[in-house]
């Protein structure tokens, strides 16, 4: 039912968590008191851009759009970006929307509230390696996943012409689970269009090495895990380069610590930071840009709330981990907190508390290894293969079901599974 109440909540964000907390509290108080902001017209589930850059998913088929969601669940929705907030007169500034040419679609706009609500996401973190900021690509938006699926083709387009024998050699930096996840996706795409022929001379190998800092990639995982998946990327060919640090990036090469590597493309999945935008609100942030927020996931001011990969939130003596597991259980709790405010009613309690799940990471469309707690035993649990697959699938599943309902997200994946039979596997365009 909806309320008449007259707080106004601006969300800021529409990933994974910034969207489950608009619906959950636009179907409640409709869209006179919940609006969500977002740059794009559109949502993807960001753990699942890999499968963009790899062209093993259509971002114009899989994409919701924030619009229509808007509607069915009852939240106002507003294009545009996020430039800055006036925090003593409570409102937050909107860049202008402008097309592809440039030219202005929706002019700048100024959004009061009550209670801000901040989930911008995060960005690729370059560490100030030389070059890497500019022939690196970042697979922080669906926008660089498409920039990295189009160089692709252009890529096996080029090479193509060379003949047999030919290869794209493509540098992942980061061995956690977005280096991991792309380079057992890039393995599937680089068969599919082997076998599609693109209408070149020789479709060339994808040749992919895999570089971690680190003394093992997947570091937060269980060792086993670890070591599970790198057997699985050797078998498929990948090359993996551990305790092996980028010092620079050039083009069509790249120096690292255990010597020069050739590349025609580069993908940077080595570490993240929030937005630069969050430093000019006057609010505490952490080295790398996160705003800092009590266990209420709220910030020094009380009317701005933060959570998700832009937060630094309190747990067992660190942070919690920037994931999609905790943004979803953030926004869970935020949408109680929030109720309470906008009901003008005690908040809860309790504060947040997270649980990990622990942590699934696919290796293609079959594979997937991780583990999972356990809470009766109190131990990790080990799952690999088609298990792990499955498991991360409903992961996947959970999300939409929370964004569209059970009958929404179901007759989605049912759509999915038919229209594979009268597409390609990969995207061509």
């Amino acid at each position: 039912m909806k309320s008449k109440a007259s707080h106004r909540v601006v969300i800021v964000g529409g990933g994974a968590g910034g969207l489950e907390l608009a619906v959950r509290l636009g179907r409640r108080y409709g869209a006179g008191v919940v609006t969500l902001v977002d740059a794009t017209p559109f949502h993807v589930w960001k753990p699942s851009l890999h499968e963009v850059a790899a062209g093993t998913i259509d971002i114009h088929r899989e994409g919701l759009s924030y619009a229509m969601l808007a509607h069915d669940n009852g939240f106002r929705f507003v294009a545009g970006r996020m430039t800055g907030a006036d925090r003593a007169a409570r409102q937050v500034q909107v860049d202008a929307l402008r097309d592809s040419d440039g030219e202005e679609v929706l002019p700048a706009r100024t959004l009061p509230y009550d209670t801000l609500v901040l989930c911008l996401g995060s960005n690729g973190n370059f560490f100030n390696t030389p070059g890497a900021e500019q022939y690196a690509v970042s697979l922080d938006s669906t926008a660089s996943a498409e920039r990295f699926r189009i160089e692709l083709l252009k890529a096996v387009a080029r090479k193509g012409r060379a003949g047999a024998g030919a290869a794209v050699e493509i540098a992942i930096v980061g061995g956690g689970a977005t280096g991991v996840e792309l380079a057992a996706e890039l393995h599937e795409a680089g068969r599919t269009l082997a076998a599609y022929g693109l209408g070149v001379e020789a479709v060339p190998r994808l040749d992919m090495t895999l570089i971690e800092s680190g003394p093992r990639i997947l570091g937060p995982l269980p060792e086993r895990v670890a070591d599970a998946a790198r057997e699985e990327l050797v078998r498929r060919g990948v090359r993996v380069k551990e305790g092996c640090k980028v010092l620079e990036v050039a083009q069509g090469s790249l120096r690292t610590s255990g010597g020069d590597l050739p590349a025609d493309l580069f993908v940077w999945a080595a570490g993240i930071k929030a937005p630069t935008l969050l430093r000019d609100l006057g609010l505490p942030v952490n080295a790398v840009n996160q705003l800092v927020v009590d266990d209420r996931l709220r910030t020094e001011d009380e009317a701005v709330y933060a959570f998700g990969d832009c937060a630094a939130a309190p747990w067992q003596g660190k942070t919690v981990p920037a994931r999609a597991q905790a943004a979803h259980q953030q926004a869970a709790y935020l949408a109680r907190v929030l109720s309470a405010r906008i009901e003008g009613r005690s908040p809860p309690a309790e504060p947040f508390a997270f649980r990990d799940f622990g942590s699934l990471v696919s290796i293609g469309h079959a594979e997937g290894v991780g583990t999972l707690m356990g809470g009766l035993a109190g131990r990790r649990l080990l799952v690999e293969g088609w298990v792990a697959r499955v498991m991360y699938a409903s992961i996947h599943w959970s999300h939409y079901a929370t964004v569209l309902g059970w009958w929404g997200a179901t007759m989605r994946s049912l759509a999915q599974f038919f229209g594979r039979r009268s597409r390609p596997r990969v995207k061509l365009h």
